[in-house]
């Protein structure tokens, strides 16, 4: 989501929400129905099926066919506490996977980009705008991805191979396309909505209530009450014996096929 809601105080001095924040209101709304509801109309690959159908020698660092593995996923950053988040995981010596949204965060924060890359993390793509990929014209689709793809691939010398479709809307024209695009699609198994709370408390409870083997932990670095959950969800899912991995290093020794959409 490319929005975070109005803060308490904002609301307390303006009875009538901006219109940055009505648009963030009705973003949230039509995300918190999509999610429920399952977005994706075409067919799904589990990571354990990517990985069973792999040729190849066991991965390394980590082979997830042995090892109880789970993937960090943010969307919609760079934000003003990504820099914060990054402090976090190296600390912790955790990697994840950034799922970057091209308008007002790629273009706004260039160097975030650059460092998200040089610490190892998997730089992905989130579309330029936020759009419902499944209810726009072919070319505008394209446009959307390839802007993104271009901005990505200027800041950090690679293009991005894998894609969050926005609201985790896809369809067969999505598809497609995104096989043009050499672009693999991930959605996640578990999302603690925190577009819609400021709660860290609730967010990390969320989290952890939803972890499981293969999953991938869907999170945005733009909301107020996201980062300072993230201490927290790692410290406890690594005493749960999980071992965190990118999307990339949840699928291998099976690499991302272009078009086709992984989900837990």
């Amino acid at each position: 989501m490319p929005f975070p809601p109005l803060s308490a105080s904002s609301a307390t001095r303006s009875p009538r929400p901006s219109r940055r924040g009505r648009r963030a209101a009705a973003l949230a709304a039509v995300a918190s129905l999509v999610l429920a509801a399952g977005g994706c109309s075409v067919d799904t690959v589990a990571p354990a099926d990517a990985r069973g159908d792999a040729k190849g020698e066991a991965p390394r660092p980590v082979d997830c066919r042995e090892a109880r593995c789970i993937a960090l996923a943010f969307d919609a950053g760079p934000g003003k506490d990504t820099p914060e988040l990054l402090d976090i995981l190296k600390a912790k010596k955790v990697p994840a996977t950034f799922f970057l949204l091209g308008s007002r965060h790629v273009d706004r924060y260039p160097d975030v980009v650059r460092r998200i890359a040089a610490e190892g993390h998997e730089v992905a793509n989130h579309t330029w705008t936020h759009p419902d990929l499944t209810d726009i014209e072919p070319h505008e689709t394209r446009e959307e991805l390839q802007r993104t793809q271009d901005a990505v691939e200027r800041l950090t010398g690679r293009r991005p191979t894998l894609m969050r479709p926005p609201q985790g809307r896809t369809d067969e024209k999505v598809s497609e396309i995104c096989r043009e695009l050499g672009l693999s699609q991930v959605l996640w198994s578990v999302t603690a909505k925190d577009y819609a709370t400021t709660d860290s408390d609730l967010i990390r409870e969320r989290t952890l209530k939803g972890a499981d083997k293969d999953g991938i932990i869907l999170l945005h670095d733009i909301y107020d009450g996201t980062v300072p959950a993230v201490p927290g969800i790692i410290d406890e899912l690594k005493e749960r014996g999980f071992t965190f991995v990118t999307v990339p290093q949840l699928l291998a020794p099976a690499t991302p096929e272009p078009g086709e959409v992984y989900r837990p």
